[in-house]
């Protein structure tokens, strides 16, 4: 690192079903993601407590990479949120997550969607959709 170069850090968003239980799947492709970006890696995630969004946490401090996650508004605020305190805490409202999911796809460099074979995942179609809105870079692994 010189004075006055940008450290450039490479955001990837892991979305999924809350169905999804494979978490060696996501281990692994989060440890090429390591092996590729090294400390340059940044975990993001919707902040579920299951599936996908869980795997993704739960990797994340094993490999003690980055992590940051972007919860939908009536989720309490913690320390991995991104955004501020202020934004959390609201009444329930199902756009809640809508709304989330944009911010993770125009947060992230980078949306991976696990979804498992014949499940149908509205929310990680919705991410998945802003990103290549936002011609951002789009796997998806069942």
């Amino acid at each position: 690192y010189k004075k006055g170069q940008t450290i450039i850090i490479m955001k990837v968003a892991i979305v999924g079903s809350r169905k999804y239980d494979n978490k060696l799947k996501i281990k692994e492709f989060i440890f090429q993601c390591k092996e590729q970006f090294g400390d340059k890696l940044e975990i993001v995630s919707g902040g579920c407590k299951y599936g996908a969004d869980k795997f993704a946490k739960q990797v994340s401090m094993e490999l003690d990479l980055r992590y940051v996650e972007f919860p939908p508004a009536h989720f309490p605020h913690n320390q991995f949120c991104i955004r501020e305190a202020f934004n959390y805490g609201k009444p329930y409202a199902v756009w809640n997550y809508f709304k989330r999911n944009k911010e993770i796809a125009n947060y992230s460099d980078m949306v991976v969607g696990f979804i498992p074979e014949g499940v149908e995942s509205n929310g990680t179609r919705n991410t998945l959709n802003h990103a290549e809105n936002f011609n951002k870079k789009v796997i998806i692994i069942n």
